[in-house]
C-alpha cells in the first residue's frame, strides 16, 4: 500500500482548494483497489481554514511544508511506499495496476518509481530527464513514488536512487 502526498502551494491562489479536490478525486479508484491507504496534504500555510476542512471530510492528515514537501510528509506517512503530487496533478489511466505492479516488485535497490508530468514547468522536466538519463536522482520530485525509509534523512538524498520509469503519467486538472 502507499500513502499518497499532495503538495498544495500558495501560488495557486484561490484555485488551490479545486486543484487539491481534483486530485484526491481522482485517488478514489486506488483507495477502492487496495493501493492507497492514506493521505497526507502538505500546504505552506496549514492554517487555511479551506485546507483543514478538506483534510478532515477525506481524512488525510494536514501538516505544514517545511524545508521540503516530501521529508514534512514522509514523516507522517502510515505506508512504505509515498506517491508525491502537486495539487491538480491526476494520475491517467491505468495508474492503479502500474503503481500496485512496481511497489509489489521493485527490487530494494530501486526505491524509485517516476510517472512522467509533461504539464510541469519546462526547468522541472529538463530535470527530471537529466536524472532519467543518468538513471539515479537524489531528489524527490512530484510525480515520484518513492519509499518512506529513503526520506528518513532527508534531502538531498545521501545516496542516489536508481529512477524506473513508470508506463502512465499524470496530467493537470
Amino acid at each position: 500500500m502507499i500513502t499518497a502526498v499532495v503538495h498544495v502551494t500558495g501560488a495557486e491562489g484561490p484555485g488551490a482548494i479545486e486543484a487539491l479536490a481534483d486530485t484526491l478525486s481522482a485517488l478514489v479508484s486506488g483507495v477502492a483497489a487496495g493501493l492507497v491507504g492514506d493521505a497526507v496534504i502538505v500546504a505552506d500555510n496549514p492554517a487555511d481554514r479551506d485546507l483543514a476542512v478538506m483534510a478532515d471530510s477525506t481524512g488525510a492528515v494536514l501538516a505544514a511544508r517545511g524545508a521540503d514537501p516530501w521529508t514534512s510528509a514522509a514523516a507522517l506517512a502510515r505506508r512504505p511506499w509515498l506517491l508525491c503530487l502537486e495539487a491538480g496533478d491526476v494520475p491517467a489511466e491505468g495508474w492503479v495496476r502500474a503503481l500496485d505492479r512496481f511497489t509489489g516488485t521493485a527490487p530494494p535497490e530501486v526505491a524509485l518509481g517516476r510517472l512522467p508530468r509533461p504539464h510541469a514547468p519546462w526547468t522541472a522536466r529538463l530535470a527530471a530527464r537529466a536524472e532519467a538519463a543518468l538513471s539515479r536522482a537524489r531528489r524527490v520530485r512530484a510525480g515520484d513514488v518513492v519509499r518512506r525509509e529513503a526520506l528518513a534523512a532527508g534531502l538531498p538524498l545521501r545516496r542516489a536512487l536508481r529512477i524506473r520509469r513508470l508506463g502512465v503519467g499524470l496530467v493537470r486538472a
